[in-house]
């Protein structure tokens, strides 16, 4: 490997780990495809076997022969030797690296990586019979969460409106577990993301949709009728404030979950799990 001593955090070659939001690095080279840093080995790993393209590693000293081992060998086999004796490894040890990114990383080691293009909305939709829409969920570590029981329990895809976080960003991709990288996800723009749009254009497509809500005429998600539809969307709100009104209107179903001991609701990461459990039955 290409093994680089940073010595000193204010080096411009430690710009995208400590000085480049993730917005920046989102947004970096377009039109085409940006960046992001992945935190840890194992999501690192999902990345790289996801096909991602591997730019710099930050690698605590103490972990150069652990936890970034996983990561060199995965370059080696998916990119070939000739990239992995290229890429630039920065090493530094922890009180360095903890200045630099006012934090421990993750495990030891980050990852800058090129990001896969995004497909459009009825690219992602094809095919597909069971999909969870994440409908302006901007807490990361929710969107991961559910990312990952989506993965977990069947799922066939995440759509995600404009507004809702990134799955790329390093809280939201670690909460996952890397499955960020392993089941597809795509964004819709934001024009299909105004109003009741995207549910109109799912529809459009063949998927009944489901919104998670407690209204009036919610029935319960373990729903003989509404498992039989062949494409079912299942459309989750933020934390909180939950769906707008007029969405839930929109959908052809309204679901909730039966709850105990004067409950009212569970975060919607817990929800996702439970209504993706029901909908594959």
């Amino acid at each position: 490997m290409n093994l680089i001593e940073i010595k000193d955090f204010n080096a411009s070659e430690m710009d995208f780990f400590a000085r480049t939001t993730e917005n920046q690095l989102r947004t970096y080279c377009e039109p085409d495809p940006g960046l992001f840093i992945a935190e840890s080995a194992y999501v690192t790993v999902r990345a790289l076997e996801a096909g991602c393209e591997p730019l710099s590693l930050l690698v605590e000293t103490g972990c150069l022969e652990t936890e970034a081992a996983p990561v060199f060998d995965a370059i080696e086999k998916i990119w070939g030797e000739e990239k992995k004796e290229k890429i630039p490894v920065y090493i530094a040890d922890r009180e360095l690296v903890t200045n630099l990114t006012g934090h421990k990383l993750v495990r030891g080691l980050w990852a800058v990586l090129r990001r896969k293009p995004e497909i459009s909305t009825e690219e992602f939709c094809k095919d597909k019979k069971r999909i969870a829409v994440l409908f302006d969920v901007v807490n990361p570590a929710n969107v991961g969460a559910i990312i990952r029981s989506a993965a977990a329990l069947g799922m066939d895809g995440v759509l995600l409106t404009h507004p809702s976080v990134d799955p790329y960003t390093r809280r939201a991709s670690r909460v996952s577990m890397g499955t960020v990288f392993q089941i597809p996800w795509t964004k819709a723009s934001r024009e299909e993301s105004q109003g009741t749009d995207l549910i109109r254009q799912l529809q459009s497509y063949g998927f009944k949709t489901v919104a998670m809500a407690l209204t009036e005429d919610s029935t319960s998600v373990d729903n003989d009728e509404i498992r039989a539809n062949e494409k079912l969307a299942v459309v989750l709100g933020t934390e909180g404030t939950g769906l707008p009104g007029e969405v839930i209107a929109a959908c052809d179903y309204r679901v909730m979950i039966p709850m105990q001991h004067g409950v009212d609701s569970l975060n919607v990461a817990a929800a996702s799990a439970i209504s993706f459990w029901e909908m594959m039955k």
